[in-house]
This record gives structure tokens, sequence and C-alpha cells, in this order.
């Protein structure tokens, strides 16, 4: 039992913060979980969400002093160390489809770059800015000094 009345009340206090940071210790804890869980079955979408979860929730809880900034980095460092490792292992399916469809892409990109070069015996518009240009230039001559300033 603490001897003073101020040892007595942190004693209190201390109870009432552990209790209040309890829960938010275990959600963070559950996240984490779950997130590495998702990725040693390999379901990288699925474990892709969980991360950013688990990432939140460790950040929230750095932010309201539950746990050290630098614990939460620690353990969202290796997270995302795993979540990486997993999409090295299991390359996404998904740019292997993009690749026909970028070569379709090509074509009309293609005509369009066509049309864009028969359109373009107009040469007037370039020289026009620069003859824009030179002007300002001839204008912004420095200014002359005044005796005062020798």
């Amino acid at each position: 039992m603490p001897a003073s009345k101020s040892a007595q009340k942190r004693v209190r206090v201390t109870e009432r913060k552990r209790l209040r940071n309890k829960p938010v210790r275990t959600l963070c804890k559950t996240n984490i979980t779950k997130a590495e869980r998702l990725i040693f079955l390999g379901e990288l979408k699925a474990a892709e969400e969980a991360v950013a979860v688990a990432i939140t929730s460790l950040d929230k809880a750095a932010e309201k002093g539950i746990i050290h900034p630098n614990n939460a980095a620690r353990r969202k460092s290796r997270l995302m160390k795993k979540l990486n490792q997993l999409q090295v292992q299991a390359p996404a399916p998904a740019p292997a489809k993009a690749k026909p469809k970028a070569a379709k892409a090509k074509p009309k990109a293609a005509k369009a770059k066509a049309k864009a070069a028969k359109a373009k015996p107009k040469a007037t518009k370039p020289k026009a800015k620069a003859a824009k240009v030179e002007p300002k230039k001839a204008e912004e001559e420095p200014p002359e000094k005044l005796d005062s300033e020798g």
C-alpha cells in the first residue's frame, strides 16, 4: 500500500489509464495477427486490406500515447516486410491482363498521333509565342539608380 496520498492517487490514476488503454492494445495485436495470418495463407487482396487496418490502429494507438511511436513504427515495418515478401512470391495476375488492353490502346494512340501530325503544318503558333517573349525582356530593364543610392 502506498504511503502518501499522492502515491495512492497515482495508483488510482494508473489503474484507470491501464483499463482505458487495454482494449486499444488488444485491438492492435488482434489486427496484426489477422494480417499475418492472411499473409501466410497467401491471400494477397485480403492481406493488403488487413495490413492497412493494422497500420491504422497502430498509428492511432501511437498518437494517443498508448504505445511508443517507435514501437508502432517497428511493428508496421515488420508487417510491411512480410506483405512485400508475399507480393514478390506471388506476382499479381492483374498486370498480365492489363498488357493486352495496352496493346489495343496503342493503335488508337498511333492513329491519334497521325492525325495530330497531319494537323500540325501551322508553325506560326510557336513563333508567335517566341515573339511575345522578346518584348517582355526588352521592357524589363533595371531601374536607374537615384543620386541618394550612390
